[in-house]
């Protein structure tokens, strides 16, 4: 056997691994003969190993333990320990990383690299002490014994090792040629040294290939989470030794598995056990595992198909598989079901699912969500007990009671479809639309088979505004409001209302700036949110109530160029600042007018120093106008309460300006003179450059309205929203929460004959006997993906649902829940990786499905921020009221009032 070694990314530029090639000129090629790899010219820094190493260390052993969640061809490439040794002495770094190169199948002599070997829990019988091994899963028992011995000096003779899974023996490791993979022996499993004297022993010695191999990280980890049973989607090894420079690392499969069955390596079983087989990676199908491990312990599934579900089977149902999907799923859970806890290579079942959703054939990652819905889908239509489907016209309620019309919809939909999927997983909503004109309502009943719950991050946006006082009597100050994703631009004037304490007299007027000059203005109330960008730069300025009956004085900021005095020379001067906006009467267009509204508006500004005879003379002898003065009169016409615009000498305001204004155009592109008497204004906006000298620097500081904050910029503040938890009943809450339509999502109203942005509200009517939670941790956009991993805090007993359906009568028990499995996803949106928790309900103990490996787990260690799909199954209850059901304790501060 040989070694390896590993190396991480380096600084910010990335893939150490993919930089380092394009450094030395090494390009793959696409189909079309291009490059895909252009040339770089900057040399890769030190090779960086700590990012893929595990704080854990294992006894006897000098090298570093991986973490449990790197992939093969994303986190590092494998190269031959020559390639290693000669790029650690060109670029240094490190820790080295070795591995062995061993055989996979010996009659064919495949090799495989054993990047994650076992890690064993060696127990002590003496005196119970543990400590941690670590072997290579090929290796033979034989060779396991040489080294409990050499670490616990004793004799080979005087031990025997004893299979300690659970704490419990379940067999003594004998057979010295067995390889430790053929004797179940799996990651994190417990083994037992104890004394016996009479057993023999013989020697024997592993074979070797006596080739090395190194690993070149191409990615950071994807997570330092770590999940028993070693790594996502290879079980232990890395395959093609031949792949070390080929960009296309893609996955064979590794053991050589009997066809979707028991391995040939099965020589009993551990104990009498059902329910507790693995299923074998076949390469990125860790999404897939997930999802059938849930199904295959769901109670009444388990119960159908181990009994003779094929009379049931439809071979005539076009949108089946002529029953071919359900009896593939009938024999893998028949022998996930067998006793002992051989793991399985579902590459039948695979097959006949890429049949029916060809979308998930191949070997990549996939959504296991998306999964269960098409495999609960097309087991559906394989078992569908109606034969021949009835043509059914469907029908409005015609003004009828909701529990009648929702009865003979569900009847309909019976008539069609009737199977053991639609008996345990489907149940029904009730859908409203109110038509937003002519308040039309329209009321529908649908059938669902889980419920994808919106996590409040996903339903809510933070957007912060920087709010300008248009009367000059504060600064600028930026405000963060949380808003409906959904929502209209009314929505974010009322909550930055609230947050600014408006006056009753006051009333904000959005815009967007960009490129220092004033993009546009958001005038209609009932414009969405959706139209903004995080990217985007938003103001708010602060005018009285009835300024659109005013003359809006918008006031743009240049810096002055000292030596162009000609306004053609000074078209592509550059705009500084942030624009202010006050309002004027329209009659009063004036020099004066002018300059003593923008002095106005400036005081905020001011620095300390500036106070004295300038000062008087920016604010014009105190008469600058004051909005708080402006009264509107009935016929739109306005009067001026005890404040003048003019100092009655024009040459006189000349003589002190205190800055340089000019009239210019929406862009600032233009400048020109400003009128004594009055100013063409065109529209309702009168637009003024102001020039920005030394001496404007000294007087007022213009950093307040310079750098102003995006809409939402990633950061501490947003990591920090990401991790507050929730709870499930707020993501119901959020789901069945009446909300618009989205725009593309528009509704033909049959009242108005035309297509509206309809309100929409769910309730929940009927409840199936499974109810599978989908947690919408995933959102996809025109221009982004992300991940949510909210933790969200759900209830393991008594999830009582009587708050959220609708369809109880009298003397009907609560509809109380009880989970019973859990679909995990760990990582990103790239390199992520499935496993499933599942109770096996006859014994009350809850276990670990990490494809091939499983282990026990504790009740308490389900709830983690990495659950997606959450199964629940209807339990009786005793209780009528719903106040005197019982609560899962730990749900109770999280629950709402």
């Amino acid at each position: 056997m040989s070694r390896t070694g590993i190396s991480a990314t380096s600084s910010r530029r990335g893939r150490w691994w993919m930089e380092w090639q394009r450094y030395v000129g090494f390009v793959s090629c696409d189909e079309n003969g291009t490059d895909q790899l252009p040339q770089a010219t900057n040399r890769p820094g030190q090779i960086d190993n700590s990012k893929l190493v595990s704080a854990e260390t294992i006894s006897g052993s000098e090298e570093p333990e991986l973490r449990r969640t790197l992939i093969d061809g994303e986190d590092y490439i494998l190269v031959p320990q020559q390639v290693w040794r000669r790029l650690l002495q060109w670029y240094k770094g490190g820790p080295e990383i070795s591995r062995k190169v061993v055989f996979g199948n010996p009659t064919h002599k495949d090799y495989i690299v054993d990047v994650y070997p076992l890690c064993l829990k060696l127990i002590d019988g003496r005196d119970n002490s543990e400590q941690n091994i670590r072997i290579s899963r090929k290796a033979k028992i034989h060779e396991l014994y040489l080294v409990v011995c050499s670490l616990m000096s004793v004799e080979k003779s005087e031990i025997i090792i004893w299979d300690y899974y659970q704490k419990s023996k379940s067999k003594k490791l004998t057979n010295l040629n067995e390889t430790l993979e053929e004797a179940q022996i799996n990651m994190d499993h417990e083994i037992l040294l104890e004394m016996k004297v009479d057993e023999s022993s013989s020697g024997f010695s592993s074979r070797s290939t006596n080739n090395e191999l190194a690993l070149i990280p191409l990615g950071p980890s994807t997570s330092s989470l770590s999940i028993a049973g070693g790594p996502t989607i290879s079980n232990g090894f890395s395959s093609g030794i031949g792949s070390s420079f080929s960009q296309d690392n893609s996955f064979s499969p590794l053991l050589k598995d009997s066809a979707d069955g028991y391995n040939s390596f099965s020589n009993g079983t551990k104990d009498d056990t059902h329910g507790l087989s693995g299923l074998h990676n076949l390469g990125n199908t860790c999404f897939m595992n997930s999802a059938i491990q849930s199904l295959v312990h769901t109670p009444p599934l388990v119960e159908y198909f181990l009994e003779d579900y094929t009379r049931e089977i439809n071979t005539e149902n076009p949108l089946g598989l002529q029953g071919e999907l359900a009896v593939a799923f009938g024999e893998l859970l028949t022998k996930l079901w067998s006793s002992g806890r051989t793991s399985v290579a579902p590459r039948a079942f695979k097959s006949k699912l890429s049949r029916f959703a060809p979308q998930f054939s191949g070997y990549n990652q996939h959504d296991s969500q998306e999964l269960l819905a098409f495999l609960l889908d097309g087991l559906h239509e394989d078992l569908n007990r109606v034969k021949k489907k009835p043509y059914i016209e469907a029908k409005d309620a015609d003004g009828r009671p909701d529990d009648e019309f929702a009865e003979e919809c569900w009847n309909n939909h019976k008539a069609r479809n009737d199977s053991i999927i639609v008996d345990k997983f489907q149940g029904q909503y009730k859908s409203t639309l109110v038509c937003p004109v002519c308040n039309k309502i329209s009321v529908t009943f649908d059938p669902f088979m889980y419920l994808s719950l919106p996590l409040p991050s996903t339903v809510t946006r933070m957007i912060t505004v920087t709010v300008f006082n248009g009367t000059g009597d504060a600064l600028p100050m930026p405000f963060t409001v949380t808003v409906q994703k959904n929502g209209n631009c009314r929505d974010l004037t009322k909550a930055l209302a609230d947050v600014c304490c408006l006056k009753s007299s006051e009333t904000l007027l959005l815009a967007e700036v960009y490129e220092r000059r004033i993009y546009r203005y958001l005038t209609n109330p009932i414009e969405g949110l959706h139209n903004i960008k995080d990217e985007d730069i938003l103001v708010a300025y602060r005018l009285p109530i009835g300024h659109e009956k005013l003359l809006r004085l918008e006031i743009l900021h240049r810096r002055a160029d000292r030596f162009a005095a000609e306004p053609q020379f000074n078209i592509n001067r550059k705009l500084i600042g942030c624009p202010l906006v006050t309002c004027i009467p329209n009659d009063s267009t004036g020099k004066s007018d002018i300059y003593a509204a923008v002095s106005a508006v400036l005081v905020p500004f001011e620095r300390a120093k500036a106070h004295g005879p300038d000062v008087s003379a920016v604010k014009l002898n105190g008469n600058g106008p004051s909005l708080d003065g402006i009264v509107l009169m009935d016929n739109g016409t306005t009067c001026e309460e005890g404040i003048s615009t003019s100092t009655g000498d024009d040459n006189a305001v000349d003589e002190h300006l205190p800055f340089q204004l000019s009239m210019t155009d929406e862009r600032g592109s233009v400048r020109n003179a400003i009128n004594t008497d009055s100013n063409r204004v065109l529209g309702i906006v009168l637009r003024v450059l102001m020039d920005w000298s030394d001496r404007e620097h000294e007087m007022y500081n213009i950093d307040y309205m310079d750098e102003l904050p995006e809409v939402f910029k990633p950061g501490f503040l947003s990591k920090k929203t990401r991790q507050e938890a929730v709870n499930l009943f707020s993501c119901l809450d959020a789901f069945l929460k009446e909300e618009p339509l989205g725009p593309d999502d528009m509704w033909y109203c049959p009242g108005c004959k035309e297509h509206r942005q309809a309100s929409k509200k769910l309730d929940l009517w009927r409840l199936p006997e499974i109810l599978v939670v989908h947690l919408k941790r995933f959102s996809y956009s025109r221009y982004m993906k992300n991940k949510l991993d909210t933790f969200v805090n759900f209830p393991i007993h008594d999830l009582n649902m009587s708050k959220y359906v609708k369809q109880m009568s009298r003397g009907d028990q609560q509809p109380m829940y009880e989970l019973y499995a859990v679909i995990n996803h760990y990582g990103g949106l790239g390199g992520g990786h499935y496993s499933a928790y599942a109770k096996l309900v006859e014994e009350d103990n809850w276990y670990h499905f990490d494809d091939s490996h499983v282990s026990s787990v504790n009740e308490d260690a389900i709830r983690t921020s990495a659950a997606y799909v959450l199964f629940y199954r209807r339990v009786g209850g005793s209780c009528t009221v719903a106040n005197g059901c019982p609560v899962d304790i730990e749900m109770v501060d999280s629950l709402e009032t």
